[in-house]
This record gives C-alpha cells, structure tokens and sequence, in this order.
C-alpha cells in the first residue's frame, strides 16, 4: 500500500514491521590508508511499497517520529543487520543510525545485548552513529548509552559533525571512535578555504582523541585525493561505492578500492538521485 493511502500509520507500519516490508541497504565506507579497502559499511532503510519500488527514508520516518515508533524501526534494523552479519561478510563492521527516540530508551543496550548472544555476533561488528545535533541537546541520554554499547564492546562514530563551530565535546564521550564530517566540508574542501581550514581543524583534535574522521558525500577523485592529502582516514559517498542491498553486500569480496570504483562506474545513474541519501 503507498503511504498516502495509509488509513491508519500506526497499524499499518508495524504491520511492516512484522511482516518485515522494510529493506535493508548498505553503503560501504572506504579506508584511504592501508589494505582494507571497505572496513565498515552504513546501514540505510527503505520501505517496501510493491514488488517493484522502494519507498525512501523521507516517505516513512517523519511518521514513525511523529508517532513515537522510531525504537520500533532501529530494533528491527540491528536485529536484521546481525542476522545478515552472523551469515560472515567481507565488510568487518556494519555502522547504524540511532534515532533520539532510541537514545533516550533505556532499555536499548539490554535489547542490543540480548541480539548480540542471540545471533553470535561480537559487538565490535557494529557502530552506532549518534548525530551531533542529539548529542548536544540530550548530553545525559547520550552519555549513558555511549558507556552502556561501549562496555559491550560497540563503538559510536558522530554524524553530521561541523556544522557549526565549536561543540568538540562530543568526541570526547565514551566508546566514540569515528567522527562523520558534514557533507557541506566535504562538498566545498577543493573550493572554499574555510571549509578546509575547519575540517583541518576538526581532524587534528580528533587524531589527538584518538579519533578517525570518515569524509561524507564524496562525489569525485579530486575530493578523494585532497582527503587523502590531509589525512582524513575514510570515505563515504557516490563518488566511492553507490549503496546496495545489504545481501550483495556481504557477497562482495575486498577489492582494491580503484577497482571497486571502476565497477561501480556503471551504476552511476544512481548518483543523482536525492532519495539514495540516508
């Protein structure tokens, strides 16, 4: 049923739920350093409208915010994504969104914990991608579950980081090991000064935190090797690898990353389609 024909959002989304109308999609996330080409990839979520078409996220997500079901549709997606990963896969991390919903639910970690035993899955093949924007404005729900996937052995990376200045004291949380640049940085490095000043910035303190950054929206070679050139560590966008489902995904052997791009050249109509960005 198409979403504008859904008499009742609730029932008929956890209806998909249930009877998993939901997909999963990946994007893998390239190293710009060292043998491992596509170490992590991102989880992204589309809905299923018929046998032929996908609904993005855009579609479906203000509605299970606006109904409060956001936890709903992050425990089936890292309940599936485990699923997927206890099946063995190439790409050693899978990383995961988090709603605010989901990050002021208590019981999150204890859910997540209970997936991890359930499928066999060591909690160091997920990363939960806190945004910067929820980890300013609820700092105690944050925190506690920074600590709380982190004592299971889970990593936190945070999206979006850079839109404005200062806010630094995110990457200091427990457990965060990757900071995700906002894509205006990456959008504007080989054109605008000062976004490349600001993401020099944002890369020195998080190297000295121990911290790897992963450049989003990387859309051209160019871009790729400025990053390289100030060594940002990682990669994410159309300009790397397009996304796909998650279970061609974890066919995919580790190639190197030049030829992944080459392969990838013929898919590249994708690129310009907005509704393929999480």
């Amino acid at each position: 049923m198409a979403h504008s024909e859904w008499s009742d959002p609730v029932n008929d989304l956890r209806h998909a739920l249930v009877q998993n109308q939901f997909r999963l999609y990946c994007q893998p996330i390239a190293a710009l350093f060292g043998s491992v080409m596509y170490p992590m990839a991102e989880v992204l979520v589309r809905l299923s409208e018929d046998e032929s078409a996908l609904l993005p996220p855009g579609d479906f997500l203000p509605l299970l915010e606006h109904y409060g079901m956001m936890p709903e549709l992050d425990r089936w997606v890292v309940r599936e994504a485990l699923r997927r990963r206890a099946r063995g896969c190439e790409i050693a991390r899978f990383s995961i969104n988090l709603s605010p919903q989901t990050i002021a639910d208590a019981g999150f970690a204890h859910f997540f914990a209970d997936e991890l035993d359930a499928h066999g899955v060591s909690a160091e093949a997920i990363v939960f991608e806190i945004d910067e924007h929820d980890a300013a404005s609820a700092p105690s729900s944050v925190r506690r579950l920074c600590a709380a996937v982190g004592s299971l052995g889970s990593s936190i990376a945070i999206d979006g980081f850079g839109r404005s200045q200062g806010k630094l004291a995110s990457l200091a949380l427990p457990s965060v090991q990757y900071v995700k640049l906002q894509a205006s940085l990456t959008h504007h490095l080989h054109t605008d000064e000062a976004a490349l000043l600001r993401m020099l910035e944002i890369v020195r303190v998080a190297s000295d935190l121990g911290v790897s950054a992963i450049a989003g929206s990387v859309e051209s070679d160019e871009v790729l090797a400025r990053l390289r050139a100030i060594k940002v560590r990682y990669a994410q966008g159309f300009g790397v690898c397009v996304p796909q489902s998650i279970d061609d995904l974890a066919e995919l052997p580790a190639v190197r990353m030049d030829e992944r791009r080459d392969n990838n050249r013929s898919v590249n109509s994708m690129q310009g389609d907005a509704s393929w960005v999480s």
